[in-house]
Parts: structure tokens; C-alpha cells; sequence
């Protein structure tokens, strides 16, 4: 009877050590918005600050390279992309799961027709040093003002 008991103690703890498979990080990068300020910018002087917070089960998001562009901005008013560049993340080599919060800043809005304010929002995705494109992600709108 102590056999079995022991056994079933046995069986449980090394099933409790057991690694969850369904929280662990796709390699594929994730991304989500965090925050947008200022939300009524005035176009020539104010820049926008996009927060987001990233995920990556593999670690090779960012790059050293200072001419690959791996962060796209797109401005769905007039669809124009702005590339920026992430800086390496994580060590290269190492195959490590990372996450953080990124800030972004986009200079020199214009308010692109006539009007004295114009609605605004943008979608934003990374691209991991593999070339695995995130989910995109499209911000809350933004009222730019002359």
C-alpha cells in the first residue's frame, strides 16, 4: 500500500514538472499598442509617440545593421510607410524569449487636404532578423490640427 502511495506521489510531481506547451512564445514576433500620445497633434511642431509592446519566442527581433529596416509605420491617410530600424534585442546566437515596449516617434505631421484638423491612424508591424512578419497592429484615430 506505501508502494502505491508512493508511486501516485512520485507520478504527480513529475507531471507538475512538466512544461505548459501552450505559454511558451511563437518565434513569429507579436506585437499590441499600447499607447499614442499626443492624440490631437499640431501639424509642423508636435510629433506622435507610439508605445507597443513586442513578444518573440526566439530572440532575433532587431538588428546591429544600421541599414536594414525592420519596424513600418504606414500613415493610412495616404499610405506612406516610414521604416525605422530596431536595434538587436538579444545576444546573437542565443535563441532566448524576449518582450518589452518599444516607443516609436513620427516627426513632421501635415494635414494633407484643405481642412484646419484632419482624422488620422496608423498601422504598424516588425519583421524579425528570419524575415517573420508580425501581426500589424493599427492605432486609435489622431486629430491633427493647424
Amino acid at each position: 500500500m506505501h508502494r502505491l502511495y508512493l508511486l501516485v506521489l512520485i507520478s504527480f510531481l513529475l507531471s507538475s514538472c512538466k512544461k505548459d506547451d501552450s505559454s511558451e512564445m511563437s518565434a513569429v514576433p507579436e506585437i499590441e499598442m499600447v499607447s499614442v500620445a499626443p492624440l490631437q497633434p499640431k501639424e509642423y511642431s508636435d510629433s506622435i509617440v507610439f508605445t507597443i509592446h513586442y513578444k518573440d519566442g526566439d530572440g532575433d527581433l532587431g538588428e546591429n545593421d544600421p541599414d536594414v529596416k525592420n519596424l513600418f509605420l504606414t500613415d493610412n491617410r495616404i499610405g506612406i510607410t516610414h521604416q525605422y530600424r530596431i536595434q538587436q534585442l538579444a545576444p546573437s546566437g542565443s535563441t532566448i524569449a524576449i518582450e518589452g515596449n518599444l516607443n516609436v516617434v513620427l516627426n513632421n505631421l501635415v494635414i494633407t487636404d484643405s481642412s484646419s484638423s484632419q482624422n488620422a491612424n496608423f498601422s504598424i508591424y516588425v519583421k524579425d532578423r528570419a524575415g517573420n512578419k508580425s501581426n500589424t497592429v493599427t492605432t486609435s484615430t489622431v486629430t491633427i490640427h493647424s
